[in-house]
């Protein structure tokens, strides 16, 4: 697929009008969900809405791309990629995503191209801003489940600061673990550690 992203990042128009002509209907629908959510938690946890916005927005940024052209671009443009990265081509996109971020839309801020990168497989030790845009891409309300929604926006209700996103994300990755068990699918290596990492947080 032929991409042109020439968008500039400060200007919002031109940035959604890139990423629509580049991203399927569904997945552009889900970014502005993405958007507006990181938004919301960035506010709500003290942290720069503008930039987490535009993570948002940017998170998905290669979901425009076949898994073999991913996995090109991975093999030719990135050279610190983890094995984990690579397991599952559901996760292609998020080393290419903060590899166009930086090279094609010129990111600078390493808390933007960092949660790009960990969207997906999350990591030990993630930033406050890691963990919000990861849990925006699963909490987001234009194409995310309700009832899953809910789940988690309830729990940061009751809990408060880290402790609380701590306690969300490891319901999150309870759940992917659960639902791989059920299809008899393998688990990241990465998943099993960040799943204990987050234990650990939320048992202290």
């Amino acid at each position: 697929m032929n991409i042109n992203f020439t968008a500039d990042i400060n200007d919002r128009q031109a940035l959604l009008g890139c990423l629509k002509k580049n991203l399927i209907k569904e997945r552009y629908i889900h970014t502005l969900g993405v958007e507006k959510c990181a938004e919301e938690l960035a506010i709500r946890y003290g942290l720069n809405p503008k930039k987490a916005a535009l993570a948002g927005l940017l998170h998905d940024c290669a979901k425009c791309l076949s898994n073999d052209e991913l996995l090109n671009i991975i093999k030719s443009k990135i050279n610190d990629i983890n094995e984990n990265e690579l397991l599952n081509h559901k996760t292609y996109h998020a080393p290419v995503g903060e590899y166009f971020a930086r090279e094609k839309f010129k990111v600078k801020d390493s808390d933007i191209l960092a949660s790009i990168r960990h969207h997906t497989l999350g990591r030990v030790n993630m930033s406050t801003f890691e963990k919000i845009i990861f849990l925006a891409d699963k909490i987001e309300a234009n194409t995310r489940d309700k009832k899953y929604r809910e789940k988690i926006i309830k729990i940061l209700d009751e809990n408060e600061g880290e402790k609380g996103l701590d306690m969300a994300l490891f319901v999150c990755f309870k759940e992917t673990i659960k639902s791989l068990c059920d299809r008899e699918l393998a688990i990241c290596p990465a998943t099993i550690d960040v799943y204990n990492w987050l234990l650990g947080s939320i048992k202290k």
